[in-house]
């Protein structure tokens, strides 16, 4: 599609892009403030803080909300060759800053394309419009005695699509795996408006794997439009089970030589004092740490499993507790205030996962716990372990700060923010689990995968987006190599 329309020539006005999209693609185009405003940013803490002290950040030029694929292909192929920015919006829970209105960005929309498209009990396989919700989701696949078995704490706001985009894992995960371990395949539009087909099947050699462009990548290299995921039978069994800890050390252990054992309930949380004190108040003794565990599968299985996880809690030094704590949490798992909540008090928050081997996990909680308490204003940190493999475990670290002067919540935020990244990074772990980077660890992805992993990164962007239309400003930089904003978007050029 080339020389758009005759009737505009040179820079283009942000009325100019918002009639230009409203006269190709008609009524799926909104410029209602309220829609703008709805999809100006994802769920990033340091986005609530700013509406919060009433910063003016842009809002997108205009909301496209396609109802197919063909719809999304035509939105990209348009904003292609007018060089405008675009940034795919799901449900927006993300919380690292993926999603955000920046000059000349127009925002698609993923709310229309839902429902499930097709079960197939024999395959095990279920296909979803990207922009379904996941509880909807799940609750399509229970109809059928099936599950997808990933249930992220953002279910009810997420989407499948998004669980995509940032690469994300469930709280049942050390069992079921993460989200690259369920989807089978994917349909995603490209920035020229492509439309790509992964197959679906369980396995193949068939040179690189397609489906890894778009997981984890936030949106930059491709929309998805579909998703099929490979479900797993309802458990016939779902029991409790809760141990009480003296030392992190030691439920870490524990937890290590069950899952390599070949023990692995889907629910594994180990949570520090702080944590347990906080989550189950007298449910455990002052300064003992809480192992909370939910075992599924085959009755039998799950009774022998539960045995063997008991007898190596106890060799580790854990005792057994009420299994009602599992329960409670399940009852309260996703229940949490929300940031205008916590702003109202004078209070910053945010909960930051990392990961690390087992050798490098103790050291490194240390290491964070000591630098989230030296910035000034903090009033709680503490971490739980709730995925967790052969080779090592997560972190979930959660901090609340309120700092002395509410015109120093953004600066205290940051801080909470860089010192968890400088102890995570010196103690040899990952930046991230499984929200993403986005925009709030951008910055620190260097120390992750080093300058020429970036540059590897700007190489695949770059092939697949010349023009960089698609959720710019995710990537670092290149040093000394800034562009002007000389790239305005042209019409009938």
């Amino acid at each position: 599609m080339s020389g758009i329309t005759d009737s505009f020539n040179g820079n283009a006005k942000p009325e100019d892009i918002a009639q230009l999209l409203k006269d190709k693609l008609g009524a799926i185009v909104s410029t209602d403030a309220q829609i703008l405003k709805n999809h100006q940013h994802d769920w990033w803490s340091l986005s609530a803080i700013q509406d919060f002290q009433g910063k003016q950040n842009p809002l997108p030029l205009a909301v496209v909300m396609p109802e197919s694929t063909e719809q999304v292909s035509q939105t990209l192929k348009i904003c292609h060759d007018a060089g405008i920015k675009v940034v795919p919006f799901g449900g927006g829970s993300g919380v690292c800053g993926a999603i955000k209105a920046e000059e000349g960005v127009v925002m698609i929309s993923m709310e229309k394309m839902t429902g499930l498209i097709d079960i197939d009990k024999q395959n095990m396989t279920a296909t979803y419009w990207a922009g379904t919700n996941g509880m909807e989701a799940e609750k399509l696949a229970e109809k059928d005695g099936l599950t997808i078995g990933h249930w992220p704490q953002s279910i009810e706001i997420s989407t499948v699509g998004g669980w995509i985009a940032t690469k994300a894992a469930g709280q049942f995960s050390t069992a079921n795996g993460n989200i690259e371990d369920m989807v089978l395949d994917i349909e995603a539009v490209l920035p020229d408006g492509t439309i790509i087909n992964t197959k679906q099947v369980p396995r193949a050699s068939a040179g690189f794997d397609l489906r890894q462009l778009f997981l984890g990548t936030e949106g930059m290299h491709g929309i998805v439009t579909k998703v099929s995921f490979s479900l797993r039978e309802m458990p016939e069994s779902s029991k409790g089970q809760a141990f009480a800890f003296d030392t992190m050390e030691d439920g870490l252990d524990a937890m290590r030589e069950f899952v390599n054992a070949g023990w692995k309930p889907p629910v594994v949380r180990l949570y520090d004092t702080q944590e347990t004190q906080r989550q189950f108040p007298g449910k455990c003794l002052p300064g003992k740490k809480l192992l909370v565990l939910i075992h599924e599968g085959p009755k039998d299985l799950v009774d022998v499993q539960m045995k063997n996880v008991k007898a190596i809690c106890e060799k580790h030094k854990g005792w057994e507790k009420n299994s009602k704590i599992a329960a409670h949490w399940l009852e309260k798992r996703n229940k949490v205030p929300s940031f205008k909540e916590l702003l109202e008090k004078g209070i910053v928050a945010d909960t930051i996962e990392i990961s690390a081997t087992w050798d490098k996990i103790p050291g490194l909680y240390k290491k964070v716990m000591a630098a989230v308490n030296a910035v000034p204003g903090v009033a709680l940190v503490g971490a739980h372990s709730s995925h967790s493999y052969r080779s090592g475990t997560n972190l979930y670290i959660t901090f609340a700060a309120k700092p002395d002067d509410a015109s120093k919540m953004e600066e205290t935020y940051k801080a909470c923010w860089e010192k968890t990244m400088q102890a995570v990074i010196e103690a040899g772990g990952s930046i991230s689990h499984h929200h993403g980077i986005g925009r709030v660890r951008k910055d620190f992805l260097k120390d992750e995968i080093g300058e020429e992993g970036i540059e590897l990164l700007r190489k695949i962007k770059e092939a697949i987006d010349p023009k960089g239309i698609l959720n710019p400003g995710l990537l670092p930089a290149k040093p000394g190599n800034v562009k002007k904003p000389d790239n305005q978007p042209k019409i009938g050029k």
